[in-house]
C-alpha cells in the first residue's frame, strides 16, 4: 500500500534536535527502504526520514533497487546513503523466485538473497561505523522474528526491530497454504535455532524489539537477553489526515468503501468481493480497490462474474473499481472521498493501512486475526472472525451493511479511530521512544567499543 513518501523537509542545522541527541550518530541498515515496495520496506525509510527531519546525523545502507526513489526523496543526502548491488547469484535467485508462490519464495530464494545482501552490507557498515563514529546501528527489517541476521560485530551496539511475526493462516483457512509452502515453512522454523547460531546477529544484538507477545514467543532460543515491546507500525499524521471539514450536509445515499493493499491470495480480496455482492442487495454502496498484484486479473474476472465490475475510476452504486497502484498523495486524496476501509486479510502481521485509514477518521472492517486485531477495537471498527469461509463472507457482508446503514455510528467510529491513532501510533512518538532506546544501549555498551 505504501507508495511515494511525503517530501522530506531538509533540516537546516543540528540545532533542530535537542542537546541530548546532538552527538547521536545512527546507521540504519536494511534490505530496502522504500514506500513504493510497501509493507516492511517502508519502516527503514520512515526511521531515516524522521531522524533527518530532527537534524540527527543518520546514514542509510540498503540495496540499490531503491536508489532512484531515495535519491528523489533525499536529493541532498547523497553521501549519507550507500547502495549495495546485485551479484550474479542474486539475479539467478531472483529469476527462480518468480517461479514460486509468493510466501514460498520469501522463505527460500528470498531468504538467500537477503543473506547475500547482508554479506556485502557487513563490510560497508563496519567501514561506516569507523569512519563516521557511528553510535548505534539499527536494523528495522526483516521483521520476521525467526530470520537470522549477519549484522553483528559492527563496532557499535545493534538494535533490531520492531519485529512482528509468528503468524499462520487461521485454522479454518489452513488449506489455502500449498503443501510445498507448508513444508518449507515447517523446515525453516525447525532450523531457525540452528541458523541463528550460525548467523548470530540476534544472539549478539544489544536490543531486540518485538511488536507483541506472539512475536516474542516466535523468537528462536538463545537470543540476546534484552527484549522489549514496541509497536511495529506508525502513522505520519502530517500526511494521513481527514478531509477538511465542510458545512453539514445530508448524508449521501452511497457509502464508499475502499480496500488498499497488494492483490495477493492471502489478502482474501476474493472473499471481500463475495461479501460485497451480498451486501449491495441491501444497501447502496460501492467499493474501490487500490493496489496491484498477481491476483488482479482473476479478481477482476470474479467481479465480472458477480456482475459488480466497473471500469470507471470512481465506482458507481453496487459496483467495484480497480484503480491499480497509487502514490501516497493520490491514495490519501482518494481515501478522503471514502467512508470506511475494508481489509479482509487472513494473514496480516501488521496492517499499516488500517492505522492510516484510522488516522483519516475512517472506521475499518478487518479480520479478527493478526495485526489488525491489535489496532481495532469495538469503538473504531468491526472485526470479523475467520471461523469458516461461509461465515466469514456472511459476517463481512453484515459489517458492510452495518456501516452503510448507520452513518452516525460510522462517524463516531471514525472520530474514535483518529483519537486512538494520535494517542498510540504517531510516528513522532515512535521515534521519541526509539531515541530513548538508542540512548540506553549506547550507555550500556562497553567503553571504547
Amino acid at each position: 500500500m505504501h507508495n511515494t513518501a511525503a517530501p522530506l523537509r531538509q533540516p537546516d542545522s543540528a540545532n533542530e534536535t535537542g542537546a541530548a541527541h546532538r552527538d547521536l550518530r545512527v546507521l540504519i541498515v536494511a534490505e530496502h527502504a522504500s514506500a513504493q515496495f510497501g509493507g516492511e520496506a517502508a519502516l527503514p525509510l520512515h526511521y531515516y526520514r524522521m531522524l533527518r527531519q530532527r537534524g540527527i546525523a543518520a546514514w542509510l545502507v540498503v540495496h540499490e533497487r531503491t536508489r532512484r526513489e531515495l535519491e528523489l526523496l533525499f536529493p541532498r543526502d547523497g553521501e549519507r546513503m550507500v547502495f549495495v548491488t546485485d551479484s550474479a547469484l542474486h539475479r539467478l535467485l531472483w529469476r527462480l523466485s518468480r517461479l514460486l508462490p509468493t510466501r514460498l519464495s520469501n522463505f527460500t530464494t528470498g531468504f538467500a538473497m537477503r543473506i547475500l545482501t547482508q554479506l556485502t552490507q557487513r563490510r560497508v557498515v563496519r567501514k561506516l561505523v569507523q569512519e563516521q563514529r557511528i553510535s548505534v546501528v539499527h536494523q528495522p527489517m526483516p521483521v520476521s522474528p525467526r530470520e537470522p541476521s549477519l549484522i553483528y560485530g559492527m563496532g557499535a551496539p545493534v538494535v533490531m526491530g520492531p519485529m512482528n511475526g509468528g503468524i499462520d493462516y487461521p485454522p479454518a483457512f489452513r488449506h489455502l497454504q500449498h503443501n510445498a509452502e507448508s513444508a518449507a515453512i515447517a523446515i525453516g522454523r525447525a532450523l531457525s535455532a540452528v541458523m541463528n547460531r550460525l548467523l548470530p546477529g540476534k544472539r549478539r544484538a544489544a536490543l531486540l524489539l518485538v511488536a507483541n507477545e506472539r512475536t516474542r514467543k516466535a523468537l528462536p532460543p538463545g537470543v540476546c537477553a534484552r527484549v522489549e515491546t514496541m509497536v511495529e507500525n506508525g502513522v505520519d499524521l502530517s500526511l494521513w489526515r481527514p478531509a477538511r471539514a465542510t458545512a453539514p450536509q445530508t448524508p449521501p445515499p452511497l457509502t464508499q468503501f475502499v480496500y488498499v493493499g497488494r492483490l495477493v491470495d492471502w489478502k482474501a480480496v476474493d472473499l471481500l468481493l463475495q461479501a460485497f455482492k451480498r451486501a449491495v442487495a441491501t444497501s447502496p454502496m460501492s467499493l474501490l480497490i487500490i493496489g496491484e498484484g498477481d491476483q488482479r486479473p482473476s479478481l477482476e474476472q470474479l467481479a465480472r462474474d458477480l456482475d459488480i465490475f466497473s471500469a470507471d475510476a470512481t465506482p458507481p452504486v453496487g459496483k467495484v473499481s480497480f484503480s491499480g497502484w497509487m502514490s501516497q498523495p493520490d491514495c490519501v486524496a482518494r481515501m478522503q472521498q471514502c467512508d470506511a476501509l475494508v481489509l479482509p486479510s487472513l494473514m496480516e502481521c501488521g496492517g499499516a493501512v488500517v492505522l492510516e485509514a484510522m488516522a483519516m477518521s475512517l472506521p475499518a472492517i478487518a479480520t479478527d486475526w493478526g495485526g489488525p486485531a491489535d489496532y481495532i477495537d469495538y469503538q473504531c471498527g468491526i472485526l470479523v472472525a475467520p471461523v469458516s469461509r461461509t461465515a466469514f463472507i456472511e459476517n463481512m457482508a453484515r459489517a458492510l451493511i452495518r456501516l452503510a446503514t448507520s452513518p452516525e455510528e460510522r462517524t463516531a467510529m471514525g472520530h474514535a479511530a483518529r483519537a486512538r491513532v494520535v494517542q498510540h501510533f504517531d510516528w513522532e512518538a515512535k521515534v521519541d521512544r526509539m531515541l530513548s532506546l538508542y540512548g540506553s544501549v549506547i550507555a550500556a555498551a562497553p567503553r571504547g567499543r
